[in-house]
C-alpha cells in the first residue's frame, strides 16, 4: 500500500473524528439536559403532592382542635376555650383558599374540594351555633346537636372528604415518585453511557475526555445533591407526623384526666356542699342532717366506684380469684338482673352444658355482667329482650395472632340484646374511657372500659360484635380452670369477744385521719384496738403486747412496707393473721393483678360494715 496515498485518507479520518465526538457529545448532552428538566420537573410535582398532603393534615387538625375546644366550652363554660376556638376556626377559611389554588390543576381533586368545603362550612355554622346557644345560656339547644348525633356524622363527612382527597395525592405521590425514579435511572444511564464514550476517546483526545469528566461529576454532584433534599424531605415530614403523634396521645391523655377532673369535681361538690350544710344546721342546734349525710356518703361511694372503675381500665386492681362455676353464678344474678332491668326488658338465659370451671374473681365478674346488662338496657329504651349465654369456648392460633390471645380453652359468658346496636365508628372507639353515646349526666364512659381492664387482667378476651338496628352481643372468654377445689364458704360467726375477753387488733398507718377513722371503727364493733404510725412503731407494740389478734396494715408506707412488716411480725408471732388495706397496691401483696395465696386485703376506702365482714372473716378461719 503506498504511504503517500493513504495518509491524507487517515488524517482525513482523524480530521472527522472530532466532528463525530462532538455531535456525539452533543446528542448526550442533549439527552441529559432533556432528562435532567423532566427529572427536576418530576421531583416539583412530587413536591407539591406534599405541600398538598401537608395542608389537607393542617386543615384536618385545626377542625379536630376547633371541634375539641367547642365541646370544652360547652362543657365547662369557660372563654378560655372560645378564645382558642376562635383562633382555630379563623383559620380554616384561608387553609381552604390554600388547597383550592394548590389543587385548581387537578379536576377530580377540585371536585372533591368542592364536597369537603361544604362539609367543612356545615361543620363551622354547627359548631358557632352551639356556641352561640351556649353563651346565650341555652345549655339544652347547645348539646342538641352532639345529642342528635347530628355533629357526629358532619365530623365522619368531614374525614371521609379529606381522606378522599389525601388518598387521591397518595396515588399521584406514588406515581410521581415512580416517574422521577424511572428518570434517575436513565439520567444515570446517560451519564454511564457518556463515561463510556469518553474512555473511548481518552486515548486520543485527551482534552476532550479531562472537560467530559468534570462535566460527569458535575451531574453526578446535582444528583447527590437533589437526593439528599429529598432524604432530608422525607425526614421533615416523618419528623412532622411524629409531632402529629405526640400531639394526638397528649390530647387523649388531656380528654381523660378532663374526664376523669369532671366527674370527681361533681362527686366532691356533693359530699363538700352536704358537709357545708351539716356544719350550718348544727351551728343552728338543729339535728335533722340525715338527708344531708346520705348525700354526702352517695357522693364519696360514687368517687370510691370511680376510683375503682379506673384501678379496672388500667388493669391495676387486685384481684381475688377463686374457682367458679360460671352457670351457678349466672342463675343466681337472674333475680338481681330482672329487677335492676325493670318489666320492659325480658331476661332469658341460655346455659351451656358440661360447663367447664373458670377461675375469676366472682365480685368483679358479676360487676362485669351488671355493666354489660346496664349498657343493654339504656340501649332498649323501649323495651326488649336480653340474653345472658354461656359455652365452651376454642380460640385457635390464628385467631390468638390476630386478637392478641392466647390461644386454648375458654369459658365464654355472652350477653346480648335487642337494642340499638353500634356503627363500626363508635365500635372502635367502645372501650375507650369516658367514651359514651348517653346523654350528658347518663353515664361516665367507663363501663365498658372497665369490663375490658378486669377481662385482660384475669388473663380473658373480649369481642364485640353489633349492627346498627339489629342489637349488640359482647363475649367475654374466660381461661379454663383445669384442676383445683371448688371455693368453700367461710363460716360467720361474732369474733368481737373469746371466751369473754375482747379481741385486740394492732392498726398500722401513717396517716393520721385513716388511722383515726379504723380505730374508732374498730372500737365501734366492740374490738380493743392498739395503732401504730410506723412498722417500726408497731413492731414495739407487738413485742410488748403478745396478745394481740389481728394485724391490720396498710400497705404502701415509708421505709417499710405493709409486707416487710407482715414478715417481721410473723417471727415475733408466726400465727398472727394479717389484713392488708390500700388505695394503690404496688405490688406489695399482689402480682400479675392478682393477690398472693392466703393474703387477705380490703380496699380504701371502705365502710364499717365492710371492715366487719372482712375482720370477722379473718378471726373466723383462725377460730
Amino acid at each position: 500500500m503506498n504511504l503517500t496515498e493513504s495518509y491524507p485518507r487517515k488524517r482525513g479520518s482523524r480530521a472527522r473524528m472530532p466532528i463525530l465526538f462532538g455531535l456525539v457529545m452533543v446528542m448526550i448532552a442533549v439527552i441529559i439536559a432533556l432528562l435532567a428538566h423532566l427529572q427536576t420537573d418530576r421531583e416539583t410535582w412530587v413536591r407539591h403532592t406534599l405541600e398538598v398532603e401537608q395542608a389537607l393534615s393542617d386543615l384536618s387538625t385545626s377542625i379536630y382542635r376547633s371541634e375539641a375546644f367547642e365541646r370544652g366550652y360547652l362543657l365547662t363554660g369557660q372563654s378560655n376555650f372560645t378564645q382558642i376556638y376562635d383562633r382555630e376556626r379563623s383559620a380554616m377559611p384561608a387553609e381552604i383558599a390554600e388547597i383550592q389554588s394548590m389543587i385548581a390543576d387537578n379536576a377530580q381533586q377540585r371536585a372533591e374540594m368542592s364536597a369537603l368545603r361544604l362539609v367543612v362550612q356545615r361543620k363551622m355554622a354547627e359548631m358557632d351555633g352551639a356556641i352561640a346557644h351556649r353563651r346565650a345560656g341555652d345549655i339544652n339547644g347547645a348539646s342538641a346537636s352532639l345529642l342528635d348525633g347530628s355533629a357526629r356524622t358532619t365530623s365522619v363527612a368531614v374525614n371521609q372528604a379529606v381522606t378522599r382527597m389525601r388518598a387521591n395525592e397518595a396515588r399521584l405521590l406514588a406515581r410521581r415518585t415512580g416517574q422521577a425514579g424511572w428518570f434517575n435511572i436513565a439520567l444515570l444511564a446517560a451519564v454511564g453511557a457518556t463515561g463510556l464514550l469518553m474512555m473511548g476517546f481518552a486515548a486520543l483526545w485527551v482534552e476532550q475526555a479531562g472537560k467530559a469528566e468534570r462535566e460527569l461529576e458535575t451531574a453526578y454532584r446535582e444528583l447527590a445533591t437533589t437526593n439528599t433534599e429529598l432524604v432530608a424531605e422525607m425526614n421533615s415530614r416523618e419528623a412532622a407526623e411524629s409531632q402529629v403523634r405526640q400531639m394526638q396521645k397528649m390530647e387523649a391523655v388531656g380528654q381523660l384526666t378532663g374526664g376523669i377532673a369532671h366527674d370527681f369535681n361533681n362527686m366532691l361538690a356533693v359530699v363538700i356542699g352536704n358537709l357545708n350544710m351539716m356544719q350550718r344546721r348544727i351551728a343552728k342546734g338543729e339535728a335533722d342532717l340525715g338527708r344531708f349525710v346520705e348525700s354526702a356518703m352517695e357522693g364519696a361511694h360514687r368517687a370510691a366506684a370511680l376510683t375503682s372503675r379506673l384501678l379496672a381500665f388500667s388493669r391495676q386492681q387486685p384481684l381475688a380469684p377463686e374457682p367458679i362455676e360460671p352457670n351457678h353464678l349466672v342463675m343466681g344474678m337472674s333475680d338481681l338482673l330482672a329487677r335492676t332491668l325493670g318489666e320492659t326488658i325480658a331476661v332469658e338465659t341460655v346455659l351451656g352444658a358440661g360447663l367447664w370451671r373458670a377461675q375469676a374473681d366472682p365480685a368483679q365478674l358479676e360487676s362485669a355482667l351488671v355493666n354489660l346488662a346496664v349498657n343493654a338496657r339504656d340501649a332498649m329504651p323501649g323495651g326488649g329482650r336480653l340474653t345472658i349465654e354461656t359455652a365452651n369456648a376454642y380460640l385457635d392460633d390464628d385467631y390468638g395472632a390476630a386478637s392478641g390471645v392466647a390461644a386454648g380453652q375458654y369459658v365464654m359468658i355472652a350477653v346480648s340484646d335487642t337494642g340499638c346496636g353500634m356503627s363500626r365508628e363508635v365500635m372502635e372507639k367502645a372501650l375507650d374511657p369516658f367514651f359514651t353515646t348517653k346523654p350528658v349526666g347518663k353515664g361516665t364512659g367507663l363501663g365498658l372500659s372497665q369490663v375490658y381492664g378486669f377481662v385482660k387482667q384475669s388473663g380473658g378476651h373480649l369481642k364485640i360484635y353489633s349492627e346498627p338496628g339489629q342489637g349488640t352481643t359482647v363475649k367475654i372468654y374466660l381461661p379454663r380452670l383445669l384442676s383445683g377445689p371448688a371455693a368453700a364458704e367461710p363460716m360467720r360467726s361474732p369474733p368481737a369477744q373469746a371466751n369473754g375477753e375482747r379481741r385486740k387488733v394492732l392498726v398500722v398507718e401513717d396517716d393520721e385521719r385513716v388511722r383515726a377513722f379504723t380505730e374508732e371503727a374498730l372500737r365501734e364493733l366492740g374490738y380493743a384496738v392498739v395503732s401504730a404510725d410506723s412498722a417500726a412503731d408497731a413492731l414495739k407494740r407487738l413485742e410488748r403486747e403478745p396478745d394481740i389478734d389481728l394485724l391490720l396494715t396498710d400497705v404502701v408506707m415509708p421505709e417499710t412496707n405493709g409486707r416487710q412488716l407482715a414478715e417481721e411480725a410473723h417471727r415475733l408471732k408466726p400465727k398472727l393473721p394479717v389484713l392488708y388495706m390500700t388505695g394503690f397496691t404496688r405490688n406489695a401483696v399482689v402480682h400479675n393483678g392478682m393477690l398472693d395465696p392466703g393474703v387477705h386485703l380490703i380496699p380504701k376506702p371502705f365502710t364499717v360494715d365492710q371492715l366487719a365482714a372482712k375482720v370477722r372473716e379473718i378471726l373466723d378461719q383462725v377460730a
